[in-house]
C-alpha cells in the first residue's frame, strides 16, 4: 500500500492537467466498453432464442431488426465496439504509464547521483543496474494494471451481479460470489507462496549479472592470470541457482493455474447445471442457458486477469522494492536549507584542524591545518595511507569532516551549494576513466557548451591536439569502456584538456602522473605546470620529482602534517621528506639503467664481460 500511495502522484501528476484529461477520459471509455460487454451476451440470447422461435419480440420493434442474421450481426457489431473502446482507452491512458515510467526512473537516477562516495563505493555496479531495469518495469506494470485492469475487473463484477439477481435470483448471484471468492482467495494464498520464489530467483539473476558485468570489466586481469575457466564456473554456479529457482517459478505457477482452473470449472458446473435444470422445467429458454454461459464465459476472463493482476503486482512489487529501497536511502552530504553560492575571488583554499574518519575506530585525518594562498602551488606527500587522497575528497566535499573547517575565500564550504563549490574546482585524478563516447564529448564534458574551436585549443594546450587529428576519425574517435582504446597519458591529456575547458579558479591534481612512466610523466608535467600556471593549485604527489617546484610541500604522516617547506629546505632537514627522496632517486636510476639496457638489447648489443670484467663484445 505505501508502494502504491507513492506511486499515485505519478498516475495523476499534479503539473500536468493533459494527462489528468487523459486519465479522466480514459475512465469514460473504460465504463462504455463494460456496458457495452455487457449487452454482448444479450444479443447471444435473442438470437438463439429467434432460431429456436422463442424469441417474443415487443410490438414496437420491428420485425426485419429481431430477424437471427439481424441479431447475429449486432451481436458481432457489439463485440468490436467493445474491443474499439478497450483500445481507445489503452491508447489514452498510455502516455500517463509511460510518463510514470519516465519520472521514476529519472528521479531514481538522479538520486544516486546524490548518494554519497561511501554508497558508490560499496555498491556493485552490474547489480544495481538490473535492480533499476527492474524497478522501472515493475512501475509500467502497477500503473497500467491498477487503472486499466482494477477498476474494469470491479465493475464488471458489480454489473454481472446486478443482471443475476434481477433476472435470475439469488442462488446464481450466491454461488457465483462463493466462486469468486474462493477463486480470489486461492490465488492471493498461491501467489503468497510464490512471492518467496520469485525473490530467490531475482537474487539469483541479480548476482549472475553482477559477477557477469564484474568479470567484463575487469577483461585484461582475467587474461592476466589466465583464469577464464574459474570465472564461467563462477557464473555458471550464479546461473544453475537461477535455473533452480525459475524451474519452482514456473511449476509452482502451473499448480496455481490448475487450482483456479479446478475451482472456476466447478462453479461454471453448478450455475450451467441449474440452468439445464430450468429449461427443462419450461423457466428458462436455450436462450437463457446460452446467457449463462455467455456471461461466465466473459466471467472467466475478469477472474483470470484478478489471479493475473495480483501476481503480476506482488511481482512487480517484489521487483521494485529494492528501487524504492534505493529511494529511501538518505544522502550523506546534503546542503544546508541557506545554503548561499560560492563566491570564489582570489581562490584561497584553507583547512583549519581538520578531523575526520571514514569509520570513527580509525581517524585518517589528526587536526591538518594549512593554506593554498591564492595564485600559488601547495603539494601534499606522504607514505602510502597518510591521508593525501582523503584531502582531495574533503575538498570536492564528497564527505563531511567531524571537527575543523574548510574554507574557500573564508567561507565554509559546508555553508555554499555542492554545485557551485564543484565548479570552482577542476580535477586531474590519478585514474581518469573516461565514458565510452568520441574524444570529443569526454574533452567538452568539462563545458558541455563549449564551441568546438574551445574544445580544440584545449586539447592543443594539454598536447594532445597533434595525436587526435592524426587519428582517422579525429575528434569522432571513440575512445572505449572506461577509455581503454587509449594509453595512459593519452586519457590523462585528455583529463587535462577538459579541466582547461573548465577553467576552474581552483585546481586539483591528484597524483595524475603517478601510474605513469618517467617520460611520460615529464611530458604530462609540463601540460600540468601550464594549466596550473596563476591558479590556486593543490597538488596531492606520489612521485616527489613532480613538486620540486611547489611553493610549499606539506609531508603528511599517519594524518598529521609532519614536515613543511620548499624542496630545498625539506632535504636540508634529513627528515622523513628526505628519505622519501633518496627512495625514490634510487628507483628513478634503477628504472633508467634499466630501460637503456633494453634499448641496447633492442639495438642487438649485449654487454659480456671479461673475467677481468670489463671488455664488451659486439654481437
Amino acid at each position: 500500500m505505501r508502494t502504491l500511495a507513492n506511486l499515485w502522484p505519478f498516475m495523476w501528476p499534479a503539473d500536468r492537467t493533459d494527462l489528468k484529461w487523459r486519465v479522466v477520459w480514459a475512465t469514460v471509455f473504460l465504463v462504455l466498453a463494460k456496458l457495452v460487454l455487457v449487452l454482448v451476451p444479450y444479443f447471444f440470447k435473442w438470437a438463439t432464442d429467434a432460431l429456436t422461435g422463442e424469441l417474443a419480440a415487443p410490438d414496437y420493434i420491428p420485425a426485419i431488426l429481431a430477424a437471427p442474421v439481424m441479431l447475429v450481426l449486432a451481436y458481432n457489431g457489439v463485440r468490436i465496439v467493445q474491443v474499439g473502446l478497450n483500445q481507445l482507452r489503452d491508447a489514452l491512458f498510455a502516455r500517463v504509464g509511460q510518463h510514470a515510467v519516465r519520472q521514476l526512473g529519472y528521479r531514481t537516477f538522479v538520486h544516486l547521483h546524490q548518494l554519497s562516495l561511501r554508497f558508490h563505493l560499496e555498491r556493485r555496479t552490474g547489480g544495481l543496474s538490473r535492480v533499476i531495469e527492474r524497478g522501472v518495469k515493475g512501475i509500467e506494470t502497477i500503473v497500467r494494471f491498477t487503472i486499466l485492469n482494477t477498476l474494469p475487473t470491479i465493475l464488471e463484477f458489480a454489473l454481472m451481479a446486478v443482471i443475476f439477481w434481477v433476472v435470475y435470483g439469488w442462488v446464481y448471484v450466491a454461488i457465483i460470489a462463493a466462486t469468486v471468492w474462493l477463486y480470489t482467495w486461492f490465488t492471493v494464498w498461491a501467489s503468497d507462496w510464490r512471492i518467496a520464489i520469485r525473490r530467490d530467483m531475482n537474487d539469483s539473476d541479480t548476482d549472475a549479472n553482477t559477477k557477469a558485468v564484474d568479470s567484463l570489466l575487469n577483461y585484461e586481469t582475467v587474461k592476466y592470470f589466465g583464469n577464464e575457466k574459474m570465472e564461467a564456473a563462477r557464473y555458471d554456479r550464479s546461473m544453475a541457482r537461477y535455473e533452480d529457482a525459475a524451474t519452482r517459478t514456473w511449476t509452482s505457477l502451473g499448480w496455481l493455474n490448475f487450482g483456479q482452473g479446478v475451482i472456476f470449472g466447478v462453479g461454471m458446473a453448478a450455475v450451467m447445471a441449474l440452468s439445464a435444470w430450468e429449461v427443462t422445467r419450461g423457466t428458462h429458454t436455450i436462450g437463457d442457458f446460452v446467457f449463462v454461459n455467455a456471461m461466465l464465459m466473459q466471467l472467466s476472463v475478469p477472474l483470470n486477469f484478478i489471479g493475473f493482476i495480483y501476481r503480476e503486482i506482488r511481482q512487480a512489487l517484489t521487483d521494485i522494492e529494492q528501487m524504492f529501497d534505493l529511494l529511501d536511502v538518505r544522502a550523506e552530504v546534503v546542503d544546508r536549507p541557506d545554503a548561499a553560492p560560492l563566491v570564489v575571488g582570489d581562490g584561497t583554499v584553507t583547512f583549519e584542524d581538520v578531523h575526520f574518519a571514514y569509520d570513527p575506530a580509525r581517524p585518517i585525518l589528526k587536526g591538518v591545518s594549512f593554506e593554498v594562498p591564492a595564485g600559488k602551488t601547495v603539494a601534499i606527500v606522504g607514505p602510502s595511507g597518510a591521508g593525501k587522497s582523503t584531502i582531495s575528497r574533503l575538498l570536492f566535499r564528497f564527505y563531511d569532516i567531524q571537527s575543523g573547517a574548510i574554507r574557500i575565500d573564508g567561507q565554509d564550504i559546508r555553508d555554499v551549494t555542492q554545485e557551485c563549490l564543484r565548479h570552482a574546482i577542476g580535477m586531474v585524478p590519478q585514474d581518469t576513466v573516461l565514458f565510452n563516447d568520441t574524444i570529443r564529448y569526454n574533452i567538452r564534458y568539462g563545458r558541455p557548451d563549449a564551441a568546438a574551436e574551445d574544445v580544440e585549443r584545449a586539447a592543443d594546450l594539454a598536447q594532445i591536439g597533434d595525436f587526435i587529428v592524426r587519428l582517422p576519425d579525429g575528434y569522432d574517435t571513440m575512445v572505449g569502456e572506461r577509455g581503454l582504446k587509449l594509453s595512459g597519458g593519452e586519457k590523462q591529456r585528455v583529463a587535462i584538456a577538459r579541466t582547461i575547458l573548465k577553467a576552474p579558479p581552483i585546481l586539483m591534481l591528484d597524483e595524475a602522473t603517478s601510474a605513469l612512466d618517467t617520460r611520460t610523466e615529464q611530458e604530462i608535467q609540463a601540460a600540468l605546470d601550464l594549466v596550473s600556471r596563476g591558479r590556486t593549485t593543490l597538488v596531492i604527489a606520489h612521485r616527489l620529482s613532480t613538486v620540486i617546484s611547489a611553493d610549499e610541500i606539506i609531508v603528511l604522516q599517519d594524518g598529521r602534517i609532519a614536515e613543511r617547506g620548499k624542496h630545498s629546505a625539506l632535504l636540508a632537514k634529513r627528515g622523513l621528506y628526505a628519505e622519501m627522496w633518496a627512495r625514490q632517486r634510487e628507483a628513478t636510476e634503477a628504472e633508467e639503467r634499466l630501460r637503456k639496457v633494453r634499448e641496447e638489447d633492442a639495438l642487438g648489443i649485449v654487454e659480456r664481460r671479461s673475467p677481468a670484467g670489463m671488455e664488451p663484445v659486439d654481437e
